[in-house]
C-alpha cells in the first residue's frame, strides 16, 4: 500500500485567534474529503487538521507518484490551501512526516525506518506527560524512542505507544474508516474581507468550484446547475444560479460561467462570505480517448458554447428547437431545450429559414414571379388544418427555383368560401 498525507497547518489543533470554529473545522474537512475523492475512493479524516489517501491504486491512472502530488498540489493551491505532502508504505509513517514539515515520498519499505528515526517526539500522538517523561529520560527523536527496551516501554507508558510505532514500521496493520461522500454538496467559504469586486469574486469562488469538479469526480457524476449564494453584511443574500446544457464536473469550465455572469451582475453590498450548493447529482460518465489526437474528428465543444452565451447574454439567449404536434410550418417549432424534442415526425422537405409571416408573390399566367418566373421542382405537397381553433389553412407547397438557382419554398392558398387570400406566397428558402 501507498499512502499519501495531507497536513493542512492553518486548521491545526494550537489554539489562536484566527483558529475556525470545531464546526465549521469539521465542515471543511468533510468538503476537502469530498474533493480528494477524485484522486482515490480511500479518504480518511485525520484529527482535524488532515487528510490521508491510499493512492497505490490510483498511481497508473495519473501517471505515478509524481505526477499524482503534483496534481494534488495545484488543486491545493487553487483551494487556498498550503498543505505539506509526505508518502509512505503506512499511513502512520505517511502522517508523521507530513506533520513534522519532512515532505519526503518513501514508496519502498526498506528506507521507511530510517526516515522515521529522524523525526521529533512531537509527531507522537501522545499525552503531554508520555511526551515528558521520554524527554526527562534523554529521548528528543523517534529513533531514540526505538533503541529503548520494548519490555520497559510497555511497563512504563503502556501498549499505546508501542502499538503506534509497530503501525507505522508496518509491523502491525492499521485499521482506517473511509469518508463515504454524501449524496449532496454544500460548501461555504469565509471571506477574510469585504469583497466588492467581481473578478476578486471569481478567485475566491474558485476555492469551492475546485471543490464541487473533485466530488463530482468521486461520485463519477456531473450536475446540470449549481447556485452560490453571496451573503452580506446587511441586506438579503445575493444568488447566482447557473444552469448547463449537459451534465459537465469541468471546474475550470465552471468558473468561466460564474465570470460571465458575475460581468453581468450588481452586488447591493460587498460579500463577506460565499456558499456554493449542488443538489441534483446525475450519473457522468468520463470522455474516451482516441489512441491517436485528432482535432477534426473530435467532438465539439457546442454545449459549453451555448452554456457561455447564457452566462453572457442571459438564459433566454440560445436555446434549442423542439418539434409541435401541429402540421402548419409556422406552428410546427417552438424553443426548448437542447436535444430534448419528443415528437418525431417525418413532414418530407422543409426550408432551413422560415420567414416570420409569408410574403405574397406576384403571378403571371399563373406563374409564381420572383425576379423573373419561378420553376416548379417538385411538389405539391397539400397542408389544410386548424378548422378547429380559427387559423385554418388550405395550402399546397411546392419547392422552387429562381434564375440565380436558389431553392424556394413556395405555396399556393387555395381558395375557400369567405377568403381572399388565394394567391401565391414565400414562406421559406432552402439556400
Amino acid at each position: 500500500m501507498l499512502w499519501i498525507a495531507l497536513y493542512l497547518p492553518q486548521l491545526a489543533c494550537e489554539a489562536c485567534p484566527s483558529r475556525p470554529e470545531p464546526r465549521l473545522t469539521r465542515a471543511a474537512h468533510e468538503a476537502l474529503a469530498a474533493w480528494a475523492g477524485r484522486y482515490t475512493p480511500s479518504v480518511s479524516i485525520e484529527s482535524d487538521c488532515g487528510l490521508l489517501l491510499e493512492v497505490e491504486r490510483s498511481l497508473r491512472l495519473f501517471g505515478g507518484l509524481h505526477s499524482l502530488v503534483g496534481a494534488l498540489r495545484a488543486d491545493l493551491a487553487a483551494m487556498g490551501h498550503a498543505a505539506r505532502l509526505a508518502g509512505a508504505p503506512t499511513a502512520r509513517a505517511a502522517w508523521w512526516l507530513a506533520r513534522s514539515g519532512t515532505e519526503r515520498l518513501i514508496d519502498r519499505a526498506a528506507p521507511l525506518a530510517a526516515a522515521l528515526a529522524a523525526l521529533p517526539l512531537t509527531v507522537l500522538d501522545c499525552e503531554a506527560d508520555t511526551l515528558e517523561t521520554l524527554r526527562a529520560i534523554g529521548a528528543r527523536t523517534l529513533d531514540d524512542v526505538l533503541r529503548l527496551p520494548r519490555d520497559g516501554l510497555a511497563r512504563r507508558f503502556g501498549e499505546r505507544l508501542l502499538g503506534e510505532l509497530d503501525r507505522a514500521l508496518g509491523r502491525t496493520p492499521e485499521p482506517r474508516r473511509f469518508f463515504a461522500p454524501p449524496a449532496r454538496f454544500r460548501a461555504r467559504l469565509e471571506l477574510a474581507a469585504e469583497v466588492g469586486e467581481a473578478e476578486a469574486l471569481v478567485h475566491a469562488a474558485q476555492r469551492l468550484l475546485v471543490q464541487l469538479g473533485g466530488f463530482l469526480a468521486a461520485r463519477a457524476g456531473g450536475v446540470t446547475r449549481f447556485t452560490l449564494t453571496f451573503a452580506h453584511r446587511a441586506g438579503r443574500a445575493t444568488e447566482v444560479a447557473i444552469g448547463l446544457v449537459a451534465p459537465s464536473r469541468d471546474a475550470g469550465h465552471f468558473t468561466l460561467l460564474l465570470r460571465e455572469r458575475l460581468a453581468r451582475c450588481s452586488l447591493a453590498e460587498p460579500v463577506r462570505a460565499i456558499a456554493l450548493a449542488a443538489t441534483q447529482i446525475v450519473p457522468l460518465a468520463g470522455d474516451n480517448r482516441a489512441l491517436f489526437h485528432d482535432r477534426v474528428s473530435a467532438a465539439g465543444h457546442w454545449p459549453q458554447l451555448v452554456e457561455q452565451l447564457r452566462a453572457r447574454l442571459g438564459e433566454r439567449s440560445a436555446h434549442g428547437l423542439a418539434l409541435a404536434a401541429e402540421h402548419r410550418p409556422e406552428r410546427a417549432s417552438l424553443a426548448g431545450d437542447f436535444g430534448r424534442s419528443s415528437i418525431t415526425a417525418d413532414f418530407g422537405l422543409r426550408p432551413l429559414w422560415l420567414l416570420p409571416e409569408p410574403r405574397p408573390l406576384a403571378e403571371i399566367d399563373g406563374v409564381p414571379q420572383h425576379d423573373g418566373p419561378l420553376k416548379l421542382l417538385a411538389g405539391p405537397e397539400r397542408i389544410e388544418s386548424g378548422w378547429w381553433d380559427g387559423d385554418r389553412v388550405a395550402r399546397d407547397y411546392f419547392v422552387a427555383q429562381t434564375r440565380e438557382r436558389s431553392l424556394m419554398w413556395v405555396f399556393r392558398e387555395r381558395p375557400r368560401a369567405g377568403s381572399d387570400a388565394a394567391g401565391w406566397y414565400l414562406h421559406g428558402w432552402f439556400a
